[in-house]
């Protein structure tokens, strides 16, 4: 048997002619295999009725001490809030349950940013807060039992409303989030079910390099979780979401970057963000920009999306004349809209009780950040601008309207380009305060026969022929 040997610097190789090629690698050793850490060897019982968090916990701290791997045998686990900490693989598998506590004393209060303001707040059901290189992972399920908080909210929503006060309510009513990725990066969630979260599912802030791969999320089992959003890209950059398939009562798809003052301070954009491949089944709407818009939003790309009868707008720009920020460099494309009412909304002057925030008269006695809510923007600091958008390939069926456009006349919607449109819809719908939008190949299958109203707009060319529906 005849042998050829070389060298390169660092790597000896022998290769013998019978095709058989043995490698020794000169000084390398080979990575060893990570550290398993059993949560029941730390003590969790996972019987769903023994709080687990201390335990759960234990296992964490000691696999980040080697960047090792946590896993679950079958069963529930009840817990309050877990920090996944650098290094560190969470494997929740099939036959595991993560079980949120329903008790607030188990979610610990920690600065954060809670719909678009910085401010103390429960921690959320498994957090990943100031680290790097964490992966939650595998079949298994996240569950908030989420509807004491929703009961809870609705409560305090009924003594708040008659006060003034509905633009409080989400910052009164305490609910803990279910994951959170907090000033971290490379980050990976993979695989879960995430269920009856009590208020925002994913939400990913302040962070850098995440992915979000094949996750199910499902808040309207047992009543509908009132701001269950699906997953929330907060002031971040590099985010993938991919393969999701979303079931919420609220924003689905999400991208918000800081609201009104403290968002303008704070100002941080959300920037490079893919969303694709994801199926959005309720919610209030596909893909969301806003409401919180005041840091912007920048590189944002958005495909495959497919939303059906429980979502009522495909594609939703929302902000407020107090949120300011910007969007620019946005892509839309092959969209599939079935029984979806409303293709494509913008709205800049959303939900004024919820957006403008203003003390009650007499009122002294309030938190201090009822002062950050309501500290006054400049008006000409205020408005959003939106601008170089483009939406292409879009298919949508049974609408009730193509656009529900509005701006503002001092600040239009500038150089959209819509292309590849095939939308069956009961009315054309309208478009106001736009400026350089171009269109082709849009057709527009129409029932009341109508066309599209263009109001306090300037250049909007190609404007489509109406065909009856």
């Amino acid at each position: 048997m005849r042998f050829l040997k070389w060298s390169i610097t660092g790597l000896s190789c022998v290769v013998v002619t019978s095709a058989m090629c043995l490698f020794a690698i000169s000084g390398v050793a080979s990575e060893p295999q990570a550290k398993t850490f059993n949560v029941g060897q730390s003590g969790a019982k996972g019987d769903g009725v023994t709080l687990d968090t201390v335990a759960i916990q234990k296992a964490i701290d000691a696999a980040a001490e080697h960047g090792g791997i946590v896993v679950f045998p079958a069963g529930t686990y009840l817990t309050g809030s877990i920090f996944v900490k650098s290094g560190v693989t969470l494997e929740v598998d099939k036959g595991v349950t993560l079980l949120g506590s329903q008790h607030l004393e188990d979610y610990p209060m920690m600065p954060t940013r809670v719909a678009g303001i910085e401010m103390s707040w429960l921690a959320a059901l498994v957090n990943v807060y100031k680290q790097t290189g964490v992966k939650i992972i595998g079949g298994g399920i996240i569950d908030g039992d989420g509807k004491v908080w929703w009961d809870s909210y609705w409560a305090l929503r009924k003594v708040d409303e008659p006060k003034g006060l509905r633009w409080a309510s989400d910052y009164d009513a305490k609910r803990p989030r279910l994951i959170q990725v907090y000033d971290s990066s490379d980050v990976e969630l993979n695989g879960l079910m995430l269920r009856r979260s009590g208020f925002w599912t994913v939400h990913i802030c302040f962070s850098h390099d995440v992915t979000v791969d094949g996750v199910t999320i499902r808040n309207n089992e047992g009543g509908h979780g009132p701001s269950t959003d699906g997953i929330d890209i907060d002031s971040s950059r590099k985010i993938l979401v991919q393969h999701a398939d979303i079931a919420v009562n609220d924003d689905a798809l999400c991208l918000k970057a800081g609201r009104d003052a403290d968002g303008l301070r704070v100002n941080r954009p959300t920037e490079d963000v893919v969303l694709r491949d994801s199926i959005v089944r309720e919610g209030a709407a596909g893909v969301t920009f806003g409401s919180e818009t005041s840091g912007g939003f920048r590189n944002i790309e958005a495909y495959g999306i497919t939303t059906l009868k429980g979502v009522p707008v495909g594609i939703l720009f929302k902000s407020a004349h107090t949120r300011g920020g910007f969007a620019e460099n946005v892509r839309i494309h092959d969209m599939t809209m079935t029984d979806t009412p409303v293709v494509f909304r913008i709205t800049m002057n959303w939900n004024p009780s919820y957006s403008y925030a203003k003390i009650p008269d007499g009122m002294t006695n309030y938190p201090e950040y009822y002062k950050v809510l309501t500290t006054p923007v400049p008006e000409a600091q205020g408005i959003a601008h939106v601008r170089d958008v483009h939406i292409w390939n879009v298919k949508a069926t049974s609408a009730k309207r193509v656009f529900e456009v509005d701006a503002y006349a001092n600040a239009p919607l500038e150089n959209f380009v819509l292309d590849h449109w095939n939308v069956q819809a009961q009315s054309a719908g309208h478009i106001a305060d736009a400026k350089d939008w171009k269109m082709s190949d849009m057709s527009l299958a129409i029932a009341d026969g109508s066309a599209v109203t263009v109001t306090d707009s300037s250049d909007v060319m190609g404007l489509p022929q109406v065909a009856a529906k």
